[in-house]
């Protein structure tokens, strides 16, 4: 095949892909400038097509060029979100991946593929607008948010106990605060009862979870948007905003990609933003609670957390043990879920037996309180007229494990809870058969691993289960 021929055809693929692509030569000039990056950037082909890159984007410097960093530097970008004036002034919003051509040894081009990020803009505001819904005054039931204080916090075990009076204090400053626990411990109901229990208490609490979101869109969320910014954008509150004066959780903070934690760390740091797409920098006063679910030192080593991010935010710590470890809160907490869920479904259980108080005492919870708390919640679904609930109704232990022998009324909380049910239990068996390896695991269950990994994060399963064998 000739030379033409694969140009022709390199081409036609570079028509049909919706990415666009932007190729610049050893001398800096565009070779390659696809129809998907003409309309993404909003300019011409023939206008760039063999045109210094310098000439056309005059307006960036070499720092702030992906493209000139990868030529000149051999710098590799994935995945960037970037805001830049395109040549006729006109502001562009894109998500570029840029990467040099080495060729025995020498940089002969750099290539750029750039996704437009208008749409994720878009669903950027839906969100901030939820957020703000919530901080409008109450108008009925319905929009109600509801506030944990520390009064919502029930617990006898000594340990628990000194981290209530660790919270109770945290509450009386407005230091940053790092909460660590496992799935299921109550990390956000901790956060909530510091902030209620604080002079901001009459500000906005505001929660969001940074696995939740891709960084494209946590970004425009976080810090908001400026007008002008992209196609359509408005002048719009992040959350950092939203929240002034009170306290912003950010869930899961190890989630968040590494350069946006950078970005986290200068707003801790110098208590000002700037909008994505913005100039202006906007004061803001936010008190910071950060959770994660593994120990602090093991994301550092791992690379998901950033050491300064870390002793930024661990001003004070708060590290919540598992359920396991404080085991004279069950029944206590058991008998608080009978209570709430009878009154729920209208049903008459006043009492646990002694056969189901062993049961839940014998069991290792790797969901911990949440799991402890959806345990009683099914066993209240499945009675009648019984006014104790016992070991038939408590399903936690391998042997009941068969839902399907008839012994359960199917009409209290339908089929799609017990397949649920179902699957969460044989997961937790497959991880506790395979000592927490989710490969080996997924191999037994006879499912892809990512399928595995997907059910899991549905789940909150974690993969450092005990015992369930």
């Amino acid at each position: 095949m000739k030379v033409k021929e694969y140009e022709y055809i390199m081409q036609k693929v570079l028509y049909l892909v919706d990415e666009g692509v932007h190729v610049i030569d050893s001398e800096g000039n565009t070779i390659i400038y696809n129809d998907a990056m003409a309309r993404l950037e909003k300019m011409d082909r023939k206008g760039v097509l063999r045109r210094p890159f310098t000439e056309v984007f005059k307006n960036m410097s070499e720092e702030e060029s992906t493209m000139l960093q990868a030529l000149h530097h051999k710098k590799v970008t994935l995945n960037k979100q970037q805001t830049y004036l395109n040549r006729d002034g006109k502001v562009i919003n894109a998500i570029n991946s840029t990467i040099p051509v080495i060729y025995e040894g020498r940089v002969i081009a750099a290539i750029e593929v750039s996704k437009d990020v208008t749409d994720i803009r878009k669903m950027s505001n839906t969100i901030l607008d939820l957020h703000k819904e919530k901080l409008e005054p109450e108008k009925t039931k319905a929009h109600r948010i509801r506030k944990y204080s520390f009064n919502s916090l029930i617990g006898q075990n000594k340990r628990f106990l000194e981290i209530i009076d660790t919270a109770k204090k945290a509450a009386r400053s407005s230091a940053s605060v790092l909460i660590y626990g496992e799935t299921g411990t109550g990390k956000e109901l901790i956060a909530q009862s510091i902030h209620y229990d604080s002079d901001r208490r009459e500000k906005p609490f505001l929660a969001q979870n940074c696995a939740a979101l891709p960084e494209s869109l946590l970004e425009g969320i976080l810090f908001g948007t400026a007008k002008g910014g992209f196609t359509g954008a408005i002048d719009r509150e992040g959350l950092f905003e939203q929240a002034d004066g009170g306290t912003l959780l950010l869930d899961e903070i190890s989630a968040m990609p590494f350069e946006l934690q950078g970005k986290l760390l200068r707003v801790l740091q110098e208590d000002y933003i700037r909008r994505v797409g913005g100039t202006e920098d906007i004061p803001i006063d936010v008190r910071f609670i950060a959770t994660v679910n593994e120990r602090p030192e093991h994301l550092i080593q791992s690379g998901k957390l950033r050491k300064d991010l870390y002793y930024r935010l661990n001003i004070i710590s708060i590290d919540l043990p598992p359920l396991r470890e404080k085991r004279d809160d069950i029944l206590l907490l058991a008998n608080k879920f009978v209570e709430k869920y009878s009154k729920r479904y209208g049903k008459n259980v006043q009492s646990i037996s002694e056969g189901a108080k062993e049961k839940l005492l014998h069991y290792d919870y790797p969901g911990n309180v949440r799991e402890l708390e959806n345990i009683i919640m099914a066993a209240i679904s499945m009675t009648d007229e019984e006014t104790i609930l016992t070991e038939k109704h408590i399903l936690i232990n391998n042997e009941d494990r068969d839902f399907l022998k008839g012994a359960f009324d199917f009409s209290q909380v339908g089929m799609d809870w017990y397949i649920e049910k179902m699957e969460i239990q044989m997961i937790e068996l497959a991880l506790a058969k395979n000592n927490g390896n989710v490969s080996k695991a997924a191999e037994y269950l006879h499912l892809k691993r990512q399928t595995l990994q997907h059910k899991m994060k549905k789940y909150n399963i974690s993969s450092k289960l005990k015992n369930m064998t």
